[in-house]
């Protein structure tokens, strides 16, 4: 049986509202950014950021600079971090802008590599720190915290007037990356203060063209003054252990309206108390986000898993739900530095709900805690690509929602899509992916879009597919391509690059849809193709039956003159896609291994991965082949690519390391309960008397990036030099990744690590995912492995 769907567009609607906002760039900047009720635009055009968040104060400063270059391979365009009151300033008196806590140096480092910088001022920032990072002096204080109370606003004040001197000279006016300044994080319900602390700010010398405000939990703001930022998750670890699957996560897999999202930071609000209207600026702002979340911490009581398809289908179903902004929490991992006075992580020991680990705040990011590629890392980059080559065009785009949408949350029966559109074209949003409940085949499935006016219905793709259980896509309509009209194509667009005078555009094959590209065959002279079949039906040139990879271009000749191309890879190649500078020219590079490229002073490329031996492809070949660490590589045709790959000589990967058990675990201590009755951490004695204890002795000549990763089982892992805490852990269920570059070299030479490991008590009232329950109860390290990163430098030749 057929299952046809229906959209029907609306007539375009007016013009934005413009000129209603206090918003104003510096003057005289060479691409003023301004905002409308509708979208955001920059130098006059539309404009599409995709922020991604790291905390400069988790991760070690020597590192930052190629991290932001990775981020910025990613497909980011703006970095957003906290600035952390207590990890700057846990003394009183004693600030600190030294090391890690640099943050003029970080913002520095965007500006060189073109990346905007978004600081979260706070004061309370939340991020999952002790006290919401605000130092324990202050809330020793006889004041009221997060409020107009005049001796919480005066050490603010102080603070407010250390950030602007670091960033003195970064703003606009001075060719500098500050885009944007938030303000506060998560306050739903005292608007009179946001607007106290946006005055404090710019009163110290802070300055940028945008103040946000996160807006979720129906926060009240003071009028026109802060742009909304809202969020979404995937999973969460601050509901309840018991509570299964938020609903607030669930709603985020369907194409909806609805901006905000109740759910998160609900565990810091009374349940009592509701803010103002969810969406109440939507008629006033535009959907913009800061906190779609790019992976979940874990707590104590509840340790959620989240998969990169998970990300990739909220990421993609909100650009169809109508972002204009996609901003990641977080997009790079972290490690909570070590206090001077006290650890630094969020536990009930300090009134907080919610027992986080001490050290890790991996967050399951696109980049880990150390660096690590993550498979939601190339889906995300996937739809970034997209964004930076049509995201001018898709901004303005109205979501349109189908005649026939699910029922409610529970109906997993009815396809979920939407379509972005001008009016006369636009490009159509599918969603068949969620986590906990999988969605099912649609067989049998077409589109009919009704565009208004002369434009009349599009009906796609030529017969029906099925779309696939787990399958999330865009696919074009009506999409111009250096003048040629590509009435639909049943495939995503990545972006466009030039080879030899052609524009080709660059699409990912759907896993289990045939590749159909419909081309209007008033704007084609000529159509060859690789593989399959080229047929003139109606007004249109359809091919069909394409092999798509690296060899599947089709070449189009066009009534004006032009040359374009069609290259469908298939979906697994795609994610290898990378597009940047690189020897002189734009290149689109294809690796299994994570690229970087760094213009700064320099023209080349570098490749992070643990494969080896080194191997990509690239389009267009350069004149000359590149070299790698100096060496040269051997050249092969690879489809329309030209494919480089260095000559052996490296060692293979995923060598076994010898763990000794140097003490069994003892009975499981009784779990201990704290805020909202919510189980706590094992206290530290546990570890000296319960935790089974293993050795693991590490050679002195491992190679810079090393990991050492355990496989293992338990309730909480720690490991320790000496007695220096090093890394730790929630069991979950995933692999356990120690960074062997953070480890004290000397102390780790003399003392060798160790690792503890805790069982989980069998009625710990604990949620964890289901493919790890019951493996809690045995506290071992099962298998460790080195899991060597290499880094190749490859320079023009």
């Amino acid at each position: 049986m057929a299952h046809p769907h229906h959209l029907r567009v609306p007539f375009p609607a007016g013009p934005p509202l413009t000129g209603h906002l206090p918003f104003a760039d510096a003057p005289g900047v060479p691409d003023p950014i301004e905002v409308n009720s509708r979208w955001l635009t920059r130098g006059g055009r539309p404009w599409f950021p995709v922020s991604g968040e790291f905390h400069y104060s988790r991760f070690p400063a020597a590192e930052w600079e190629e991290e932001l270059l990775k981020m910025k391979a990613g497909g980011v365009t703006a970095v957003a971090s906290y600035i952390i009151w207590i990890h700057h300033e846990e003394i009183e008196g004693r600030v600190r802008f030294d090391g890690d806590r640099d943050l003029r140096r970080f913002a520095e480092l965007c500006a060189r590599h073109g990346l905007d910088f978004i600081p979260r001022v706070g004061p309370w920032s939340h991020a999952e720190v002790r006290g919401g990072g605000l130092p324990d002096w202050l809330l020793a204080r006889d004041c009221t915290p997060r409020t107009d109370d005049p001796a919480y606003l005066e050490p603010v004040r102080t603070w407010f007037a250390a950030i602007a001197e670091q960033l003195r000279g970064l703003d606009r006016a001075h060719g500098g990356p500050i885009v944007a300044i938030q303000i506060e994080n998560e306050l739903y319900d005292q608007p009179g203060h946001l607007l106290t602390l946006k005055r404090m700010a710019q009163e110290a010398g802070m300055s940028a063209p945008l103040w946000t405000s996160t807006a979720w939990g129906g926060v009240q703001l003071p009028p026109d003054e802060l742009l909304p930022l809202y969020g979404g998750y995937t999973e969460t670890f601050w509901t309840e252990a018991d509570g299964g699957w938020p609903d607030t996560c669930r709603k985020h897999f369907f194409f909806t309206h609805q901006r905000d999202d109740e759910g998160i930071g609900a565990d810091l609000r009374p349940t009592t108390v509701r803010g103002g209207d969810p969406d109440a600026f939507a008629d006033r702002f535009p959907w913009t986000t800061c906190e779609l979340g790019g992976g979940m911490a874990v707590s104590y009581h509840r340790r959620p898993r989240v998969d990169a398809e998970d990300i990739g289908a909220l990421g993609l179903t909100k650009i169809g739900c109508g972002s204009v902004w996609q901003g990641f929490y977080m997009f790079h991992g972290g490690t909570n530095p070590a206090g001077e006075l006290t650890t630094l992580q969020e536990s009930h020991a300090t009134g907080y709900p919610n027992d986080l680990p001490v050290l890790t705040y991996d967050f399951q990011a696109p980049l880990g805690e150390y660096g690590q590629y993550r498979p939601t890392y190339h889906e995300l980059r996937l739809q970034h690509l997209l964004l930076a080559d049509f995201g001018d065009r898709i901004a303005p785009m109205e979501s349109v929602l189908p005649e026939r949408r699910p029922s409610g949350q529970d109906d997993r029966d009815t396809l979920r899509w939407a379509v972005r559109t001008d009016g006369t074209s636009g490009f159509l949003f599918v969603n068949n992916h969620q986590p906990h409940e999988p969605l099912p085949d649609h067989p049998e499935t077409s589109f009919t879009v009704e565009f208004p006016g002369d434009g009349g219905p599009l009906t796609l793709p030529a017969a029906p597919v099925t779309v696939p259980r787990g399958a999330y896509f865009c696919w074009p309509l009506r999409l111009d391509v250096a003048g040629l009209r590509l009435e639909w194509a049943t495939a995503q667009p990545v972006c466009t690059v030039d080879v030899d005078g052609r524009t080709v555009l660059v699409l990912a094959a759907t896993e289990g849809i045939a590749p159909e590209l419909a081309l209007d065959a008033a704007t084609v002279t000529s159509v060859s193709t690789p593989s399959g079949d080229v047929t003139p039906v109606g007004g249109r040139v359809m091919v069909t039956g394409l092999r798509p990879g690296t060899g599947a271009l089709v070449k189009v000749e066009t009534a004006d003159g032009g040359r374009v191309g069609l290259l469908v890879l298939d979906a697994a190649t795609a994610r290898t896609a990378y597009r940047g500078m690189a020897w002189g020219a734009e290149r689109l590079v294809l690796c299994e291994a994570g690229v970087v490229f760094d213009s700064f002073g320099r023209e080349e490329v570098r490749l992070h991965g643990s494969a080896a031996p080194v191997s990509f492809a690239v389009l267009p070949a350069p004149e000359r082949a590149p070299v790698v660490d100096g060496a040269s590589m051997s050249v092969s045709a690879d489809g329309v690519f030209t494919r480089y790959a260095a000559d052996g000589g490296f060692a293979a990967d995923g060598a076994c390391v010898p763990v000794t058990l140097v003490r069994p675990a003892g009975p499981a201590p009784d779990t201990a309960t704290g805020v909202l009755d919510r189980a706590s951490a094992p206290a530290d004695k546990y570890f000296d008397t319960v935790a089974a204890e293993y050795r693991v002795d590490v050679p002195d000549d491992l190679p810079p990036g090393t990991i050492l990763r355990l496989h293992w089982s338990g309730d909480v892992g720690r490991a320790y030099v000496g007695d220096t805490l090093v890394a730790d852990q929630f069991f979950s269920g995933r692999v356990w990744d120690i960074g062997v570059d953070r480890l004290p070299a000397d102390a780790l030479r003399a003392e060798g690590l160790r690792l503890r490991v805790l069982p989980l008590h069998p009625d710990a009232p604990v949620y964890v995912p289901r493919e790890a329950v019951g493996a809690g109860e045995s506290a071992a390290v099962t298998h460790a492995e080195w899991i060597t990163r290499r880094r190749w430098t490859v320079r023009a030749g």
